[in-house]
């Protein structure tokens, strides 16, 4: 079969580390390591213009590097030398280059138009796609202008969405990035941790006869999402009179399990499908997108699914040195490898992305925190850096003393742009200039001299000098339309991508979140059980437990 000799085409690529181009950057790692930024910038005055890309309306500044055009031409054999473009093709063509689950790999096909086809196991799976997202659409339709009526007759107000990972954070990001192009008449809450407080304060003000949830889960057995679902179909029946044919009403699905998903009650008229080649960290625009669909509203939600097409096409077609995705991955591992930087800053300075950098943490760490090679061999080289952030300028006056002034080397993405969604005043400008300083002030920081230089007593000057040479990003972008999120995300899921062909690393399995879950149900019913139960754990789960139960017994 043509995917089969695919994976094994792909598993027989050579370690990362062996390449020429990886031994190549090690030497060249050693003779640029000490240059600083503020040389760079002076021995090259178009600098600043040169080292830019732009595509789709995304503009990244990648000037403020430790790199040269020796860097670059490197990182980008590297690239050539991973094979990245024929993983690429691979993945548009539908290959199943998730190995360890022989899976195709088809977000982008989520976002594909009407007339294209991607072929998955001989069948073209964008009509499929397009049926789902036409039915989500005369959902929320009716939805949305009150032509669906709750069990008592009211329209639904209230959307509370259930699901745990991709089936939360994508939406929540979603909702929360695309607030200001929402419907404000209705509320939109998201409940994913198992501990009960997220359900009751969830709904505690919401009225039962005008609240609909959505219960999104692959399989209808996901621990968490099932436990918090079970609770929402009792508070509903509690408060519509325990009518078990107002489930029916209430509750939609997002699933694949029509057998579990009738059983809970709910018309399988109203479960909405994504498919297996679908990872629940690249779920955002599937089905898995409901919640933000009736939030926005389909035209919206097409807006977006446009602008991560228009990323996609970007990355699959553009050259290395002028494609944004991989620009971003070959830095990443710049540092990562060659600097030894540990984790990267991901900076929002839009309030409506202050969620961005949590859904980043899933897209990123979950894909590429990986220790073997394709070939399941442990790596000699660090793989997945951790992911953090916050906006700003919040974070200004929190953890950017450490990254301006600390020992650690921490990359930095600040993402902005041109126009307000909300006009008042001077904020925006004031916001604006903010990146702009802080991008300025890691990149060149303060010299000894310039500190004298302002009548700083000797003894302060230390404390008050930057030592600069701080990497970042420019992310600059028009302004927050459902389609630049779009082209957003799209950005670091490829970027994601690159990053995980160069390291040889399936970055589209999670082997690493089963144990804990499957240990979890073993202990559940040790902490349940009414007679002292046989534990057979480790000294310290054990004692846990027994303290666990005491302090139950003690209630």
């Amino acid at each position: 079969m043509p995917q089969m000799a695919a994976r094994s085409e792909i598993s027989r690529t050579p370690s990362t580390s062996t390449h020429a181009a990886w031994q190549a950057l090690r030497d060249h790692y050693e003779t640029v390591r000490g240059l600083h930024l503020r040389d760079l910038f002076a021995d090259d005055p178009t600098r600043g213009e040169r080292m830019t890309a732009e595509a789709a309306g995304v503009y990244l500044d990648y000037s403020k590097h430790r790199i040269n055009d020796e860097t670059l031409k490197l990182l980008i054999e590297l690239a050539e030398q991973s094979g990245l473009r024929a993983r690429i093709d691979a993945m548009f063509r539908g290959e199943k280059i998730n190995i360890t689950e022989n899976r195709a790999v088809l977000h982008v096909a989520l976002r594909a138009p009407k007339g294209a086809s991607i072929v998955v196991d001989g069948r073209n799976v964008v009509p499929e796609v397009h049926a789902v997202l036409d039915k989500m659409a005369d959902f929320a339709n009716r939805v949305r202008t009150g032509q669906w009526k709750g069990h008592s007759g009211k329209r639904i107000r209230n959307i509370v969405n259930i699901g745990i990972g991709g089936s939360d954070l994508g939406p929540v990001m979603a909702y929360e990035a695309l607030k200001y192009y929402s419907d404000r008449a209705m509320t939109f809450r998201f409940v994913s941790n198992v501990d009960g407080t997220d359900f009751v304060e969830a709904t505690r003000d919401l009225d039962a006869a005008e609240t609909m949830f959505i219960v999104s889960s692959k399989t209808f057995t996901t621990l968490e999402t099932m436990t918090n679902a079970q609770s929402a179909r009792e508070w509903s029946l509690r408060g519509l009179g325990g009518d078990a044919k107002a489930v029916a009403k209430h509750f939609v699905a997002v699933s694949t399990n029509g057998e579990k998903v009738a059983e809970f009650g709910i018309d399988t008229a109203n479960m909405f499908e994504f498919w297996d080649w679908v990872g629940g960290r690249y779920s955002m625009d599937s089905a898995i997108g409901l919640s933000t669909m009736l939030a926005i509203g389909p035209d919206h939600f097409q807006a977006m699914l446009e602008g991560f097409h228009a990323i996609d096409e970007h990355f699959r077609t553009a050259p290395f040195g002028r494609n944004l995705p991989v620009l971003m991955g070959l830095l990443g591992v710049w540092y990562n490898d060659f600097f030894g930087a540990q984790t990267v800053a991901v900076l929002p300075y839009d309030q409506y992305l202050k969620r961005f950098p949590a859904y980043l943490q899933q897209l990123t760490m979950e894909s590429n925190g990986k220790h073997v090679t394709l070939d399941g061999v442990t790596v000699d080289y660090q793989t997945g850096p951790i992911y953090w952030g916050e906006p700003g300028t919040n974070g200004q006056h929190s953890f950017y003393q450490l990254i301006h002034q600390g020992t650690r080397l921490i990359p930095c993405d600040f993402i902005a742009f041109g126009y307000a969604l909300n006009t008042l005043g001077r904020h925006h400008d004031m916001l604006v200039a903010n990146v702009f300083a802080q991008t300025e002030a890691l990149a060149f920081g303060k010299t000894r001299e310039q500190v004298k230089a302002e009548g700083t007593p000797d003894w302060l000057v230390p404390h008050r000098v930057f030592e600069g040479n701080r990497p970042s990003n420019t992310i600059l972008m028009d302004r927050l339309t459902p389609a630049a999120l779009g082209k957003l995300v799209a950005l670091y899921e490829h970027c994601v991508f690159t990053q995980g062909t160069l390291w040889d690393i399936d970055s589209f399995d999670q082997w690493g979140v089963e144990l804990g879950k499957v240990l979890a149900q073993r202990i559940i019913p040790e902490l349940e059980s009414k007679t002292e139960p046989k534990l057979g754990h480790d000294s310290s789960t054990t004692t846990l437990i027994r303290r666990y139960r005491k302090l139950k017994d003690a209630m």
